[in-house]
């Protein structure tokens, strides 16, 4: 792996690190049983402050795109993110979202050309399987409901992930503008859905102003800004295999600040994930064995291109019949 990859790949991975303090913000700075005020505080104000940086607004079909890609990656799961949390503990709802990288796979394999091989699925059933054990002792009643949110919520990002890639950004737009475009439009998706069934906004504390406050900035603009960023540069799959870092670090804290477990089994489950986490890092992009096949012109270590180019590339690609492992 060279440098500059390297660079990414640990910038890209702050956004997942980031993320797993989500659930010790939610559970212990905000109002309870509001997911869907909590998702659209975290998108909205963060969103608008990206468009007021940036200046720019999308043009043509980029703005239904956005949209899309908002109501994928945030629109649906921010809510379904935040009931998960309210109704499970820290790291299992965490857990159960490190499937990501098998909903990827198959979605990447769909419309990106990326033919998952066996390494890809036995890493992504290794990553699944380590955060597994992280929380197999974890305090709190299974429930259902919880269960179901987070996997929605896996399942949402991970689309909204491989469409990003697909799709790239236009000519001249950065990522910030792209995470601008998504976090307003998921926000206004989840904003009339808060309040029909959440009804008025609830009165805030400074300890819920400071909490919304961390959600917005470094939560979610700096982090999606450095997600996005890195999906242009990996591919799809070495990008989801990064999410496990977020259970992991919701583990850790749930461990240091709420006195939760973390024995002998939790311990190497965490070796388990970060491992394979470390193993999706290995044989794609640039020099790695996958760097020269199916779907590298849209999916290599390479900054985004337009989704005109991206389209045509992907098309040479699936004429000449190349597999991507």
């Amino acid at each position: 792996m060279n440098h500059n990859r390297l660079t990414t790949v640990a910038l890209t991975a702050l956004a997942p690190v980031s993320w797993g303090s989500t659930y010790v913000v939610t559970t212990q700075f905000l109002p309870a049983d509001r997911p869907l005020f909590t998702g659209m505080m975290r998108a909205l104000p963060a969103g608008l402050a990206l468009l007021a940086l940036t200046g720019r607004l999308p043009r043509g079909a980029w703005w239904w795109k956005s949209a899309v890609l908002g109501a994928l990656n945030i629109g649906a799961f921010f809510p379904l993110l935040f009931l998960s949390a309210y109704r499970l503990p820290g790291g299992m709802a965490a857990v159960i979202g490190s499937v990501g990288p098998l909903w990827v796979a198959g979605l990447a394999a769909l419309f990106l050309g990326e033919r998952p091989t066996r390494r890809t699925l036995l890493t992504g059933i290794a990553a699944a399987l380590g955060v597994s054990l992280v929380v197999l002792k974890a305090t709190g009643a299974f429930d259902a409901i919880g269960v179901i949110a987070a996997l929605g919520s896996s399942a949402s990002m991970s689309a909204g992930t491989v469409f990003t890639k697909r799709w790239g950004r236009p000519e001249g737009v950065g990522p910030l503008a792209l995470t601008g475009w998504q976090l307003t439009a998921g926000g206004l998706l989840i904003a009339p859905v808060a309040f029909l069934v959440e009804g008025a906004p609830p009165a805030l504390d400074g300890r819920n102003l400071a909490g919304y406050l961390y959600l917005a900035l470094v939560n979610t603009a700096v982090a999606y800004w450095l997600w996005f960023r890195g999906i242009g540069r990996m591919t799809a799959t070495s990008v989801t295999f990064l999410g496990p870092l977020s259970p992991l670090t919701a583990a850790v804290i749930g461990w240091a600040a709420l006195g939760q477990a973390l024995g002998p089994v939790q311990l190497v489950g965490m070796a388990i994930a970060f491992g394979a986490t470390v193993a999706g890092q290995i044989g794609t992009g640039p020099g790695g064995t996958g760097a020269k096949r199916l779907g590298d012109a849209v999916t290599s270590a390479e900054p985004f291109s337009s989704p005109e180019g991206n389209a045509a590339k992907l098309s040479m690609d699936v004429t000449v019949g190349a597999v991507r492992p």
